[in-house]
């Protein structure tokens, strides 16, 4: 059953003429008949009945008339997704950053990248890492910007695009801000706003136990941007990736016994392919310095 042979029946089908279906196939009559013949042969039993009263659908021809329209839908959808991931120019590039990483880091290489591909459609999400990773295995996600506290799940390819460390978030006038840099001990002493969006939340209670001291967590939020502003007024520090855009009224400080540091990557399903604009993409964003 050739693709032709059932572009031809529904032609006839719809003008239940055999002059006017072969001029909307661009084919000549003959050419038109002959193929509807090897449909029916194939199929098993006529699909019209051709007299002087006209061109008539069968019962046998009425039965198959919605198979084949599904079998030409069917056909149109994959050519159209057939282009779609060809066509670096028309497939949207489905990206999740994750949210804890600052919009600054990204303007410089979203720009740069349509720059080079104007035409690619860029769809931008926002989320923790525990959705991204969802949407990723189901497939309305391309890629994925984002960090892993203790390693990635192994269906996931991952290219680390930069490494970050973790600084201590202190409002303007606190002690620290007279010192270059805080060990952990003395920094695990203070009021704590617990960042829950943080992959590294687990992380960090677990090492400031190891210190022998529980974290005296004041607040906790999933919104940075609460976190940042209850810092800015006082209400205790955070500890936060030394990238984030800051809200007026914070200073960073380094740790100064330990580097903490987290590998932010490029993630997707290792046993998928990209589709072309996506590759090029991920390909940009290998090679841009992250700075």
């Amino acid at each position: 059953m050739e693709a032709q042979e059932i572009r031809y029946a529904l032609a006839v089908y719809r003008n239940l003429n055999f002059t006017r279906a072969a001029a909307q196939c661009f084919v000549t009559t003959p050419a038109l008949s002959r193929g509807l013949r090897k449909l029916e042969d194939e199929l098993g039993a006529a699909l019209f009945i051709r007299d002087t009263h006209g061109v008539q659908v069968t019962p046998f021809g009425a039965l198959m008339r919605p198979h084949l329209e599904q079998i030409a839908n069917g056909m149109a959808a994959a050519r159209a997704a057939g282009k779609q991931f060809l066509d670096a120019d028309d497939a949207p590039v489905r990206i999740g950053v994750m949210c804890t990483i600052g919009p600054a880091r990204f303007l410089g290489f979203l720009g740069e990248f349509r720059l080079a591909q104007p035409q690619c459609q860029i769809q931008l999400a926002d989320n923790g890492v525990d959705d991204l990773t969802e949407q990723l295995l189901a497939g309305s996600l391309d890629l994925a910007v984002m960090a892993f506290a203790e390693g990635a799940d192994t269906r996931f390819k991952t290219q680390v695009l930069y490494r970050e460390p973790f600084h201590i978030a202190v409002p303007s006038g606190h002690p620290f801000t007279e010192r270059e840099s805080v060990p952990l001990a003395e920094a695990a002493l203070e009021p704590h706003l617990l960042r829950e969006s943080c992959e590294y939340q687990g992380f960090w209670l677990d090492e400031i136990r190891q210190l022998g001291v529980e974290l005296p967590i004041a607040f906790r939020s999933e919104r940075e941007d609460w976190i940042q502003t209850m810092v800015a007024g006082g209400f205790g520090i955070s500890f936060v990736p030394a990238y984030s855009p800051l809200v007026p009224g914070i200073q960073l400080r380094p740790f100064s016994d330990r580097t903490i540091e987290r590998e932010v990557s490029l993630v997707h399903l290792a046993d998928r392919p990209l589709n072309p604009a996506a590759a090029e993409f991920a390909r940009f964003a290998m090679a841009w310095t992250w700075r």
